[in-house]
């Protein structure tokens, strides 16, 4: 799938379901940041809707009984938490997951925004492919408030990298970075056609494994350089082919976040969906004599109005699914679970003396 169009496919995704969509429903999930909107239903084989809501276009996604629907939350929760999130280009974070990644930010955390490729197949030359990006990737850091890595490995020849190189080098980033929190495109999708997407997905998985305190045994010498050992506790996989993706456990709600997934995505310009669209479509209007309204009246208000009102179609769709204006959906894998208080309590209860 090319990605100029993913964004308003709704309608063809929606055949995705397939017959599973005539499936019996299983019960329905506890959100745990907030409740679903009253009389939905979310569940493997089923979307929900908003009461009174008219019928909305298909769904491309699968629903985990467990979902989750992630709301907005007050103060800064997440304060000294740190997130990197991961992109094998520069418009992989921007498309699908910017609005929560800002949001998280806007919450508290850190970020840091890290592309893998050089992306020198997006541009009119390889050349220009490569500086346009690197510049539209240090724009949508800015955009998101994150600091700006890039790795520069060949675009769309990732598989032909040392996959113990890359994730060595993301090991490093881990325990230097101190990250609590990763965004990255599912390593299980199995219906993605891009290489890249594949390779950075598993090298991300693996290397949050493998910087943990349990792997301190892998690249010793870090550690006695003075890092400490990695602590990521939570991974938010996202899917640029929604019908290969693993169940969908997280709907977040990213209506306060809408404006500034927009700007990040007008800033990548040499390969994002919109680049300077809505200011080319002014100017072709304006040579027949004629005008948008919502355009405005300059180059940055019509390439921001177009990204947000054609572009985001497929993210406001989803959301009013969930009685939300916009969403974005994930499969989350948070902590795993802490044994040990059950286990002391236990000890308390139960120890006899000798």
């Amino acid at each position: 799938m090319e990605r100029r169009q993913f964004l308003g496919r709704a309608v063809a995704g929606g055949l995705a379901l397939g017959g599973a969509a005539a499936l019996p429903q299983p019960a329905a999930a506890q959100g745990q940041s907030s409740n679903l909107p009253p009389g939905t239903t979310p569940s493997a084989y089923s979307v929900p809707r908003a009461p009174g809501s008219a019928l909305l276009t298909p769904d491309y996604h699968t629903y985990a009984d467990n979902l989750v629907i992630e709301r907005n939350q007050p103060g800064k929760p997440h304060r000294g938490k740190v997130l990197a999130a991961f992109q094998a280009h520069s418009d992989d974070i921007t498309l699908f997951c910017s609005g929560t990644v800002a949001k998280l930010i806007d919450e508290g955390y850190t970020g840091y925004l890290i592309r893998v490729s050089n992306d020198e197949k997006a541009g009119r030359t390889v050349g220009s492919g490569v500086v346009q990006n690197e510049i539209d990737n240090q724009e949508a850091a800015k955009a998101l408030g994150c600091k700006p890595f890039s790795f520069y490995y060949r675009n769309h020849r990732m598989d032909d990298c040392a996959i113990i190189e890359i994730r060595q080098r993301l090991i490093f980033l881990l325990r230097l970075l101190q990250v609590d929190t990763v965004f990255v495109m599912d390593p299980y999708d199995h219906y993605d056609e891009n290489p890249d997407h594949l390779v950075v997905g598993k090298a991300v998985e693996t290397a949050c494994w493998m910087a943990t305190p349990g792997g301190g045994r892998e690249y010793p010498e870090q550690l006695k350089a003075g890092l400490k050992p990695g602590r990521v506790r939570e991974k938010y996989y996202h899917s640029r082919a929604p019908e290969g993706h693993n169940l969908v456990n997280r709907v977040v709600d990213i209506s306060s976040y809408i404006d500034v997934k927009v700007r990040a995505n007008v800033a990548n310009k040499g390969k994002g969906p919109a680049g300077d669209s809505g200011a080319r479509l002014r100017q072709e209007l304006a040579r027949q004599g004629k005008r948008l309204p919502l355009l405005g009246n300059d180059d940055d208000t019509a390439n921001f109005q177009y990204t947000k009102h054609f572009l985001m179609e497929d993210f406001r769709t989803l959301g009013r699914r969930f009685g939300v204006e916009y969403a974005e959906t994930f499969r989350y894998i948070g902590p795993e679970p802490d044994y040990l208080p059950s286990i002391r309590k236990y000890v308390d209860d139960h120890a006899v003396g000798m």
